[in-house]
């Protein structure tokens, strides 16, 4: 009688926990049929920039920890500055932490390719932001950078009267870089205006400064009229270099982003930034964060969404609204 009733309770037992599991199935069952994710899961955003040191990319990691925000996701915000192995580390340890997107400020338009492939191959949208990137993004969101560049040509030309000699400050090797060059020299070759000088900032105040000290020391008193810095670190740099040679009366100088800090350089008195072609660093990298999203829910989006840029001068100062 007590070995019947052993073995009764031991087949009430599995029965029991038959039924358990089946139902714990059915539900993991119904969540991936639903495509939702647990309610433990939290949503992971990674975003790379090119160097923190750089208050555009400041301002960009905040819109993303804003857009994030909103989203109730995780947003790891990493500085590879400008440095090609590191900016390909990130995005290998943004896979290994399973990030649902990844937002790319590329260092290097061509040489981050593969590490776009990596992720891709992982099943993680990328989404390229401000410059262009190969290996396969699922789209990217940038300012107009050739309307940049084409803004402070114009510029140039117009404060100039379609001649005179001058220097580009070049940038790393990026689509965003490449375009407002092009925009700048595609607006001056119909004028007389010559460039006597272009050299490479690498994007930073430091470097254009070091740079444009050479630039001076090679070319004699009253042979520069204009100076075109493809950021304002840069155009911070030159006018740095500038004042220190004693030579802040003899040119201007014009750059890109709409940076804080060259707001309040141009509002100085006696500034020689005249004006600069501004972004919206905040709101470019919130839309990416939206086309993001919609890639990963499987929706189309655009491959290219660019955000229209604004001339900024010294008479127009007052009404800037800023970053």
């Amino acid at each position: 009688m007590k070995k019947n009733v052993k073995s009764l309770l031991v087949l009430v037992s599995t029965i029991v926990m038959a039924l358990m599991s089946a139902c714990s199935s059915a539900s993991e069952s119904s969540n991936e049929g639903t495509g939702e994710k647990k309610s433990d899961d939290q949503l992971k955003i990674g975003l790379t920039v090119g160097t923190l040191a750089n208050p555009f990319f400041v301002a960009m990691g905040k819109g993303a920890e804003e857009a994030g925000k909103e989203l109730g996701a995780e947003v790891l915000v990493e500085s590879a500055e400008y440095d090609l192995a590191k900016q390909t580390s990130q995005i290998e340890d943004f896979i290994t932490k399973e990030v649902d997107v990844i937002l790319l400020n590329a260092v290097d338009t061509k040489g981050i390719a593969a590490a776009v492939q990596q992720a891709k191959g992982a099943g993680i949208p990328v989404i390229a932001v401000d410059t262009n990137a190969e290996g396969g993004v699922d789209a990217t969101v940038t300012s107009d950078n050739y309307q940049a560049g084409k803004l402070a040509g114009e510029y140039v030309v117009e404060q100039l009267n379609g001649k005179g000699d001058i220097v580009i400050i070049d940038g790393p090797p990026v689509s965003a870089v490449a375009d407002r060059i092009k925009g700048f020299e595609d607006v001056i070759k119909d004028s007389e205006i010559k460039v006597v000088a272009k050299q490479n900032g690498e994007g930073n105040r430091e470097k254009a400064l070091t740079v444009m000290e050479s630039i001076l020391q090679a070319n004699p008193s009253r042979s520069i009229d204009a100076v075109f810095a493809i950021n304002d670190p840069e155009a911070i740099g030159v006018e740095i270099a500038q004042e220190q040679a004693g030579r802040k009366d003899e040119f201007f100088v014009v750059g890109v982003d709409g940076a804080p800090e060259a707001a309040d350089a141009m509002a100085k008195e006696g500034s020689t930034i005249m004006a600069t072609s501004a972004q919206s660093p905040s709101e470019m990298v919130k839309k990416a964060v939206e086309i993001g999203m919609k890639v990963k829910n499987g929706e189309d989006v655009e491959e290219l969404i660019k955000v229209p840029v604004e001339l900024v001068t010294q008479d127009t100062l007052d009404s800037y609204q800023g970053w």
